[in-house]
């Protein structure tokens, strides 16, 4: 088995929500084996709200996460990628950064919570919905035998996990 921390980086339009609770998913549910991180090609600037709250609830740390470029992955210096998820269609559709190490990549559809239009009630259950949505794709992925497979039959695997599994509710 090996020793090595695979960095693992959520892509999302705003990085906002979706794309900052799975770097935080990621890092409570395979710490040591995989780093979470986040941006959006289009950040908003700050992490919505709800995500926060909820995020908190389940007491995941949440001052070190913030809404950023995705430039900021591709710059000198920036941890190397060894997995880049686009967890919305907007983000999937646009031209990426080139990823140093070129880094597998595959695409996770997720409803957008933070587009949701209603009672907050009802936002912050389409906000728990989608955490639990995120929760469990990357808890199939963290223990994907990673180290036994060859990169062929791993990015195959990574792309079913877009397309088998219901991206919601």
């Amino acid at each position: 088995m090996s020793d090595k921390t695979y960095n693992v980086l959520f892509l999302c339009t705003g990085n906002s929500a979706r794309s900052i609770m799975a770097e935080a998913i990621v890092d409570r549910v395979a710490p040591g084996k995989f780093k979470g991180y986040s941006a959006g090609s289009f950040p908003t600037g700050q992490v919505n709200p709800y995500a926060v709250d909820l995020l908190k609830s389940f007491n995941h740390p949440v001052d070190h996460l913030a809404s950023k470029s995705w430039d900021v992955f591709a710059e000198e210096g920036a941890p190397a990628m060894d997995f880049v998820f686009t967890v919305c269609d907007n983000a999937a559709g646009e031209v990426c950064p080139v990823w140093p190490g070129m880094p597998m990549r595959a695409h996770w559809p997720f409803q957008d919570p933070a587009a949701f239009d209603g009672p907050e009630a009802e936002k912050r259950q389409v906000f728990a919905d989608v955490y639990g949505q995120i929760y469990n794709r990357v808890s199939i992925f963290v223990n994907l035998p990673i180290t036994a497979l060859d990169k062929l039959s791993l990015q195959k695997r990574l792309d079913e996990m877009g397309t088998d599994l219901p991206a919601s509710a």
